[in-house]
């Protein structure tokens, strides 16, 4: 069966349960998910030939202004959309909707290079070509709540942090969450108040790279949906409400290589295996770098502050949730093993995110480079004096770390980096002068 053929096939399948429109997404450079929308009666046309949409796109900051790079702005030119096929599913919080992530496309057909899913593919392809593939996952963290007339944000529950009592006051949006992302093929881990007020967190199981991000745009949006029919607002804004803990995103990933988890069962620290230990060690060593495309608002770093559980120092350790790379032994044994990368946040796009800690790892796997020692407890608190480096505590060093990261410029080729500091040099330009409330209320429901 060709693949127009499979696409009709699929669209009818959709529209004999209901379905009338098709939404198709990818995230931009701001970290804003994108849309245009097509009936099943042109999806064949869709996933064969592409929607059009400006590549003016890739230069568009969260606020909706548009900025320019050297290859990208202005109102020339056209992309195709094409969407993924596989991914498609009925959407169960927006009745007669069905969903699909794309890649983007130039007119002649080859590879858009600002393509943050298509950076993705590119590098979990250079995984493969070694013969490792790994598993991620990224956990969602939001504030749920209603919008004030003021733009102001009022939780929509009260009660202690992780409290029962909360879960209570949002019995049936809670519900409601599980219930339309298991219907729609999502495999809930776990989902829980959180620590901040309103704020809760849902995890999801691990799956291929492309995945996983996929699953990161899909979770949100049915996030949404769900408090949307329930009238409660809904944010991903790193930081909600300023001077108060902030949303994380915060990426598990695990290394493998003929079904063996390569961050156990070897002769390393914890049981890393040696190119598992390169792998982080890479990662690691890139982590100031990786801040920029991780934690890339100016909202970020009103999150990025020590003692908060931000990840905020560039070390790891175990089971150290103050480290901004947490070594996770697995507890349901050592296949379970798993780093959670915490330096991550909601605004940042997973497909990039992603990426970017896969060139790092890539780079780094036949290097013999090895860890430093990990660090326990909480670094501002060491007894002995010693210092650990912090990550960047501002866009600008973080852009800068960003820019003379060779790495992490070959993987994401200069089309794509070039927008991607573009968006970022107008986000600082635009509201770094801002009073961290003034920050908090401009993002505070873009996210």
């Amino acid at each position: 069966m060709g693949l127009a053929e499979s696409a009709r096939e699929a669209a009818a399948a959709l529209t004999l349960r209901g379905v009338r429109a098709i939404a198709l997404t990818y995230v931009d450079n701001a970290g804003i998910t994108r849309v245009k929308a097509v009936p099943p009666t042109r999806f064949d046309h869709a996933v064969t030939v592409g929607v059009g949409m400006s590549p003016v796109f890739d230069v568009f900051a969260f606020d909706d202004t548009i900025t320019a790079s050297k290859d990208s702005g202005g109102p020339d030119g056209d992309l195709r959309l094409k969407p993924a096929l596989e991914r498609l599913v009925r959407l169960a919080a927006q009745p007669g909707w069905a969903w699909a992530p794309v890649d983007r496309y130039e007119q002649d057909g080859t590879e858009h290079p600002g393509c943050s899913r298509t950076f993705l593919r590119h590098q979990v392809a250079a995984l493969a070509e070694r013969g490792y593939q790994a598993r991620a996952s990224f956990e969602v963290e939001w504030g749920v709540g209603r919008a004030r007339p003021d733009n102001g944000f009022e939780p929509a529950c009260t009660g202690p942090a992780y409290g029962m009592s909360s879960l209570v006051q949002l019995s049936d949006y809670s519900r409601d969450i599980v219930e339309a992302l298991t219907g729609q093929g999502v495999v809930v881990e776990q989902l829980h108040p959180e620590y901040g007020r309103g704020q809760f967190e849902v995890s999801v199981a691990a799956a291929d790279p492309v995945t996983a991000a996929d699953l990161n745009v899909l979770v949100r949006q049915t996030i949404r949906a769900v408090g949307f029919r329930h009238q409660v607002a809904t944010s991903f804004s790193p930081v909600v409400v300023a001077g108060e803990v902030g949303n994380g995103a915060h990426l598990h990933l695990s290394l493998w290589r003929n079904e063996q988890n390569l961050f156990c069962g070897g002769p390393g620290p914890s049981g890393l295996t040696g190119i598992g230990e390169s792998f982080l060690a890479g990662v690691l060593a890139g982590l100031p770098a990786f801040v920029a495309v991780g934690a890339p608002s100016v909202a970020s770093y009103l999150r990025m502050k020590p003692s908060q559980w931000a990840g905020v120092f560039a070390c790891w350790g175990v089971e150290n949730r103050e480290a901004a790379m947490r070594f996770i032994p697995g507890s349901a044994g050592p296949p379970a093993a798993n780093v959670e990368l915490k330096c991550v946040d909601p605004s940042a796009n997973p497909y990039l995110a992603l990426g970017s800690v896969l060139a790092l790892g890539t780079a780094a796997m036949d290097s013999g480079l090895t860890l430093p020692d990990p660090v326990s407890g909480d670094p501002v608190l060491r007894p002995d004096g010693a210092a650990v480096p912090r990550l960047p505590e501002s866009m600008p060093e973080a852009v800068a770390a960003l820019q003379a990261n060779s790495v992490l410029r070959a993987a994401m080729g200069d089309r794509l980096l070039d927008a991607f500091l573009a968006v970022r040099q107008a986000e600082l330009s635009a509201y770094g002068g801002l009073s961290p409330e003034q920050i908090a209320a401009a993002s505070r429901w873009r996210y």
